[in-house]
């Protein structure tokens, strides 16, 4: 029999390995992040890191620095969202990478209950804040 522990991981995995994927659509050279807003086992929302509509995607600049106007995938993701008849309320997130603090105050403040990430950013004050706030942040190895 398998426990419902051993199916939950599963598809967590299978969203985080679907994040991946997504993240192949960013144009960012130095770092590709995806990101997925599951509720009742549906995808809602997808995003990943790149440009504002309407700009060239272009991430970097000609010193291979992020230009400061490229969207992180959870801040695509959660506008997305926000911009269709969907709700994230009580929604996890699926994400490429943990997320930064500014995405972390759009997690909180969108309704996601649970973040899921599969690599560390440079810093972990984005987790810090979510747990925090009460949202449960798992760390899943899928390499």
């Amino acid at each position: 029999m398998v426990k419902s522990e051993d199916k939950q991981l599963a598809i967590d995995r299978r969203y985080l390995r679907m994040a991946g994927i997504w993240a192949e659509n960013s144009y960012c050279k130095r770092r590709q992040v995806g990101a997925l807003i599951v509720k009742e086992q549906m995808i809602i929302s997808d995003g990943y890191n790149g440009t504002p509509s309407g700009f060239e995607n272009i991430c970097e600049d000609e010193n291979n620095v992020t230009k400061p106007y490229v969207l992180h995938a959870e801040a695509n993701a959660i506008t997305k969202v926000a911009a269709s008849s969907n709700s994230s309320k009580g929604a996890t997130i699926y994400i490429t990478s943990s997320p930064c603090i500014e995405c972390a105050k759009l997690i909180i403040q969108s309704g996601i209950k649970r973040v899921v990430f599969s690599d560390n950013y440079h810093t972990d004050e984005g987790c810090r804040l979510l747990l925090r706030a009460g949202i449960i942040v798992d760390y899943i190895d899928i390499k």
